[in-house]
């Protein structure tokens, strides 16, 4: 280990290394480093052919349980229930709504779980227990002003089939029913409650051209 201290700036170390950064301080060149290893992501068809689509969403809203959630309800001891998130759904969905797409959710079960995780992401539509999805979403419409194409839906099961043919980007979890992937044009690589959410989120974010500045925000912060 080279224990003479910093060296001055310009002047190459001990072996031919290159020289220290300005002022040397390693630190600051880390951020540019990081994006010069940075290689492109493949992205699939689905992905390509879906970005047009993602470009307009202003709004994503999400069913719980198989896209939030793996679709497993545990039944507490006390007669309550729990689910299981995944963080870097939250994380997505935090991201998104700091790009200026707002984020809500329709769910035909009602459950404090939840309500509290809702909570924790600070999202703006929230509907539980509804038997209708199809006028909770247009109640949103209403609410924001916006159109069908500036919307996104993603859901896994046959009673989210009439909600997914009305929005413009209308996508479920590699997980969902059959018949609701042939019929979405997105469908994830990953399965309900394990990260799909998040691929939405980069899909919209990438449309937007936001991707690559929201990530340049949180490695330079």
């Amino acid at each position: 280990m080279n224990n003479r201290g910093p060296c001055p700036p310009g002047k190459p170390q001990a072996g031919g290394t290159p020289p220290c950064p300005s002022g040397c301080e390693p630190a600051r060149a880390l951020p540019a480093q990081a994006r010069s290893r940075t290689q492109p992501v493949a992205r699939s068809a689905m992905w390509e052919s879906a970005l047009p689509r993602a470009k307009q969403v202003q709004i994503l809203l999400l069913d719980v349980d198989g896209v939030l959630t793996d679709g497993t309800i545990i039944y507490t001891h006390d007669g309550g229930e729990s689910k299981g998130f995944n963080t870097k759904d939250g994380f997505g969905l935090r991201i998104l709504q700091e790009a200026g797409v707002a984020v809500g959710l329709i769910t035909a079960r009602s459950s404090a779980s939840v309500s509290r995780r809702a909570a924790d992401l600070q999202l703006k539509y929230v509907v539980q227990g509804t038997n209708n999805k199809m006028q909770a979403y247009e109640d949103i419409l209403l609410k924001t002003g916006l159109r069908p194409e500036q919307t996104a839906y993603m859901g896994d099961d046959w009673l989210d089939l009439p909600l997914l043919n009305r929005v413009g980007l209308a996508a479920t979890p590699a997980d969902g029913m059959a018949e609701v992937r042939s019929r979405v044009h997105f469908v994830t690589s990953r399965p309900g409650g394990h990260g799909a959410v998040r691929e939405v989120c980069d899909l919209i974010l990438e449309a937007r051209g936001q991707l690559a500045s929201m990530f340049d925000m949180y490695l330079n912060p």
